[in-house]
């Protein structure tokens, strides 16, 4: 019976995005990637690296989620200026956004109709659409 390596199935989604596989990418992409679809925000997942003993600075936290965005590994959700989220689901979906407690939650991309687009400028051709649907407390 052969073993699998900590780090083979982390090592391969970096080597095929075309990513060198540095230590605090490997690191990294493990955190992200081995537990299952996330959002998170480049805090939480410097918190989550210091609890792990991940030595890594905030700005290579957020140098690192912007090259696996750039290389297709996530997805990044701006909910509001100077507040993003990183997604490692980058399926077709859309967002719910709970105000005031900063939780998005995935709305399968079936359940979001829309019915007419503006005419994207000469040139250009519309590659994705992304809602956002914000919900606050009933009460």
């Amino acid at each position: 019976m052969e073993t699998k390596r900590p780090f083979t199935s982390i090592l391969a989604k970096l080597k095929d995005a075309g990513l060198r596989p540095t230590r605090q990418r490997l690191s990294l992409a493990k955190l992200l990637f081995e537990s299952g679809d996330r959002h998170v925000s480049a805090e939480d997942l410097h918190a989550e690296a210091v609890a792990n003993r991940i030595s890594v600075s905030l700005a290579t936290i957020y140098n690192t989620l912007h090259q696996f965005t750039s290389a297709g590994l996530l997805r990044e959700v701006v909910v509001e200026p100077g507040r993003s989220y990183f997604d490692n689901n980058i399926t077709s979906h859309h967002h719910f956004f709970v105000e005031g407690e900063g939780e998005l939650i995935d709305i399968p991309a079936s359940e979001v109709a829309l019915s007419q687009l503006p005419a994207a400028p000469a040139g250009m051709k519309v590659s994705r659409v992304d809602v956002i649907v914000r919900l606050a407390n009933d009460n």
